[in-house]
């Protein structure tokens, strides 16, 4: 039984605080903030609203529920209830143009009419994005893997392609080839000329989808959620604070209270206080750790010796910048099997480094992105039914395992490694592993075997672990309290949360991102996992909150239900 909580004096209970500033919590924040999400509603309903909500005051809207015996009344629109029962001279005044329909994907579109009181807490900075866009820097990665109609912008699922098309920047966009249409069928044809041995890389985009198979870059991505935290008003001072929250506990206001609050311990000593509590925390985040072959001692960790690519601030390290100056050999070795460890291949071997060793223990894997193309192209609805409805979250996290299956890097990296190797500047090692590691501090350079063996493998200089983050909710610090509190089933270190993606019904603790992905699928890391889950955060919310309203027996709110035409439509006398 939980003890009940010791509030101060001037304490602020908060309906919502969001733990990450990443896609995540952005994507969590806008939803919250959105009236008509893309989700429930039609193209022709966002239309229509947002040409109300622009032209209110100025243009006369008939109510249709009036006959023409009772006669025709008209009304000014209400944005707040959506429904002609308020006089809003504000608006009147408002110089849009009154012969254009604004765009889903404009600023103009919509803005936060929600009384939901939120924080965000990040351990990274006091802006969206921060942690991503610095690591994206650091990298020096110009493109994204995810394709257009992954984002963050509840309000429109083609809403980058529309922001892309209207700010005139179809120069950064990278197709995504070997996707739809011709070289799909060079990839059927190769295939068949090979007897059917060559597994494919493309085959199940549909054509008439090709628009979206462009991948950003990474400034028109930036760019693109700076227009959404713009839109939504999310860029407020004190909305996101950089603190490190270290601890989530749930407890009764008082011993007579029937209510309970989160409350959020940080690495100040600073408490905050909620309602309910999201936490969207990515790779690199709170209580995330990191893979790596063996452990490094604190000695070899960091500038010296060697680390993980989630930690990298200067590339390349010190110590190999110094011999490159002095233009003396060097060699650097990279660990992994995904795109990041291409990535830093290639910036190695740009950066000057003599040679680049890249070893994986697994094979080489080319897949264009990080889960299978079955879940991303024109079957991709059945592989989410299927999914969905398993029995078990055993079956579903047999799903996972098999669609994301390792890391795996794009046709387009694989291209330029093997540039790179053709050239002696890189050298490629499917399938190898470190057998021994030894560490000279003054050398300041590793002696290592590899299981098979690397024939003349010289002093390495530094090496880079791109070998991904584990993240298990049982051994994160973050939620020690929640797991002796109020313990959930946990599969592979993947929390069994609601279809809500809530911790329990009775605590309205809720996960998105890698931690839902036994309710959201393989998807669940990537952007596409940010969108929809904040759509069922923002369903979760509404009954923790009680922000909605009552149409046809139906809640209203945020989450968007009732009738379709609802908000079209006036249900009040002026």
């Amino acid at each position: 039984m939980s003890s009940p909580q010791e509030l101060p004096d001037d304490h602020e209970i908060r309906d919502v605080i969001i733990i990450g500033a990443g896609p995540c919590g952005l994507a969590v924040a806008a939803r919250l903030s959105e009236e008509t999400p893309s989700a429930v509603f039609t193209d022709e309903e966002h239309q229509r609203y947002h040409w109300i909500k622009k032209h209110s005051g100025r243009m006369s809207l008939v109510q249709a529920r009036h006959s023409k015996i009772n006669g025709v009344r008209a009304a000014k629109w209400d944005s707040e209830r959506g429904c002609p029962c308020q006089d809003d001279r504000q608006r009147r005044t408002s110089t849009d143009s009154a012969s254009s329909v604004p765009s889903l994907s404009s600023a103009s579109s919509t803005s936060s009419t929600s009384s939901i009181s939120t924080l965000v807490l990040d351990g990274s900075g006091d802006k969206w994005m921060q942690r991503w866009n610095n690591a994206f820097r650091t990298l020096e990665i110009k493109q994204l893997r995810s394709p257009m109609f992954f984002h963050v912008d509840p309000g429109d699922r083609d809403g980058m392609l529309a922001y892309t098309q209207e700010s005139g920047r179809d120069a950064d966009l990278w197709e995504i080839s070997g996707c739809v249409g011709k070289e799909m069928s060079k990839h059927k044809k190769k295939k068949r000329r090979q007897g059917g041995k060559t597994q494919t890389i493309g085959g199940e985009i549909d054509e008439r989808d090709r628009k979206d198979y462009f991948s950003p870059s990474t400034e028109l991505f930036s760019d693109y959620c700076s227009s959404v935290i713009q839109r939504y008003g999310l860029d407020e001072p004190g909305q996101i604070l950089q603190r490190e929250a270290t601890d989530i506990s749930y407890n009764y206001l008082s011993d007579s209270s029937d209510s309970k609050i989160f409350t959020i311990t940080t690495s100040t000593g600073e408490k905050f206080y909620s309602r309910s509590v999201v936490l969207a925390i990515g790779p690199g985040g709170a209580g995330v750790s990191k893979i790596y072959p063996w452990k490094p001692s604190t000695e070899q960790e960091g500038a010296a010796a060697c680390c993980h690519s989630t930690e990298i601030k200067t590339f390349p390290s010190l110590n190999v910048q110094k011999k490159i100056q002095r233009r003396q050999e060097t060699n650097v070795v990279v660990v992994g099997g995904g795109l990041s460890s291409a990535q830093i291949v290639d910036m190695a071997v740009r950066k000057g480094v003599t040679k680049v060793w890249f070893l994986m223990r697994s094979g080489l894997k080319v897949k264009h992105f990080d889960i299978s193309l079955p879940w991303m192209g024109k079957y991709k609805n059945w592989e989410k039914a299927a999914f969905w409805s398993a029995d078990t979250d055993e079956e579903r996290l047999e799903m996972l395992q098999n669609a994301r299956n390792g890391g795996s890097i794009t046709p387009r990296y694989t291209k330029i490694v093997k540039q790179h190797a053709a050239q002696n500047r890189a050298s490629i090692h499917p399938c190898t592993e470190i057998k021994t590691h030894d560490y000279n501090p003054a050398t300041q350079t590793w002696t290592l075997t590899t299981d098979p063996p690397i024939p003349d493998l010289p002093a390495i200089d530094y090496i880079y672990f791109a070998t991904g983050v584990r993240a298990d909710v049982r051994e994160m610090p973050l939620l020690r309290t929640m797991n002796d509190q109020y313990p959930i089933e946990v599969k592979a270190g993947l929390p069994c949360l609601t279809n809500d993606l809530s911790w329990r019904d009775d605590v309205p603790l809720f996960m998105t991102g890698r931690m839902a992905s036994l309710r959201l699928g393989p998807g669940a890391p990537n952007l596409e996992g940010a969108r929809v889950g904040a759509e069922r955060v923002a369903w979760g919310m509404e009954e923790v909150l009680h922000k909605g309203r009552e149409v046809d027996g139906q809640c209203e709110g945020f989450c968007g239900l009732g009738n379709r035409y609802a908000s079209l439509l006036g249900e009040c006398d002026e």
